[in-house]
């Protein structure tokens, strides 16, 4: 095996480009995560808009109030 030294400018600039998929990885991964979370909240609270609409009692026996809900209801995907 022939081992050719690098000189210290391209063995840095080597190091940087194999970061740099390893950033937009964890990026992405980063990304993803907003995105479910923000789709679970969509789904949670279009499900319980639905829940209040349809059997309003169960809210009630969730232990919320009516207007709990239509604060709930009334937030963005992205508001927590």
């Amino acid at each position: 095996m022939n081992h050719i030294p690098i000189p210290a400018s391209r063995h840095q600039a080597a190091r940087v480009h194999e970061e740099k998929p390893l950033r937009l990885r964890a990026g992405l991964a980063t990304l993803r995560g907003v995105i479910a979370t923000w789709d679970r909240r969509a789904r949670f609270r279009r499900d319980l808009e639905q829940l209040s609409s349809s059997d309003p009692h169960l809210i009630d026996d969730i232990g919320l109030a009516r207007r709990q809900v239509e604060i709930e209801i009334a937030k963005w995907f992205w508001q927590a």
